[in-house]
């Protein structure tokens, strides 16, 4: 009795078996949305075998297609990509910059269509716009060009390139729309070049870095309390050029009465006194 329900147990487990070994492996199909199949190997109805390839087509040309043209069927019963959606036109808004302003155009809100453009701006200072100001949504689906990006400027860029004899009379910085005012830091230098320059939107100051030279002319003579020059002042003396002073009538003069131009100014002393 007990052998018995042994082989009936074994017969039951059996035939569970044979029927899960030939139950065929199938894909499911799907509703079809705007879509239909154009192509199926070997054919395009189900049921969809392992190895069935299936080809789509959007049933309107001005409809655009989401998802593969081309699916398999694989071996597990599932296919290898999602069937695919037909739907309208549209180009996405994939940006995720916080700091970038975009203007749409014609319509400000809802898909944005082929024709339609978006411009873009920086919303900050120190921000330069990376790639196209303005892009257009193309029959495709795709833009016209990658969405651009703000980036900050490189503050070496605008860097404040001092030489040792140059001072700045205001903060440093670089930051776009800043300006530097300069001077130089010495004696007989002389500035060259612009005193006030601004650091600009594209990282270029607005004129060239001024440099400090060593001024090597004089002008005209100082005036000298109750004293004149021996002869007529010129307007320019050269290096090393000196002048000589003579005190006027009841002045007696104390000192050496010669001015001598050095490195761009005139150096000596005297005084004229009262007698």
């Amino acid at each position: 009795m007990l052998k018995m329900k042994y082989c009936e147990v074994f017969l039951f487990l059996q035939l569970m078996f044979m029927d899960v070994s030939t139950k065929e492996v199938t894909c499911e199909g799907e509703q079809l949305i705007n879509v239909d199949i154009v192509v199926g190997h070997p054919g395009i109805i189900s049921p969809y075998k392992p190895g069935h390839i299936l080809v789509f087509r959007c049933t309107d040309v001005n409809l655009k297609m989401y998802g593969q043209r081309t699916i398999e069927c694989l071996s597990n019963g599932k296919w290898d990509q999602s069937f695919p959606k037909c739907g309208d036109v549209t180009c996405p808004l994939n940006t995720t910059e916080n700091n970038i302003k975009i203007k749409r155009f014609p319509d400000l809100e809802g898909p944005v269509k082929p024709g339609h453009n978006l411009t873009f701006s920086c919303n900050g200072q120190g921000l330069i716009l990376k790639g196209q100001r303005e892009i257009t949504c193309q029959p495709n689906g795709e833009w016209s060009s990658p969405f651009p990006k703000c980036e900050r400027k490189d503050i070496q860029t605008c860097a404040a390139n001092l030489t040792g004899n140059m001072i700045i009379e205001s903060e440093v910085s670089v930051i776009p729309g800043h300006t530097l005012k300069l001077s130089c830091n010495g004696q007989g230098l002389i500035l060259k070049g612009q005193r006030e320059i601004t650091c600009q939107a594209n990282g270029e100051w607005s004129s060239p870095f001024p440099k400090c030279e060593m001024r090597t002319a004089c002008g005209p003579p100082p005036h000298q309390e109750n004293a004149d020059t021996e002869e007529m002042p010129k307007n320019e003396y050269s290096y090393g050029e000196k002048v000589k002073y003579m005190c006027y009538n009841k002045f007696t003069m104390e000192g050496y009465p010669y001015l001598t131009c050095a490195q761009g100014e005139w150096r000596g002393y005297f005084t004229c006194l009262s007698k």
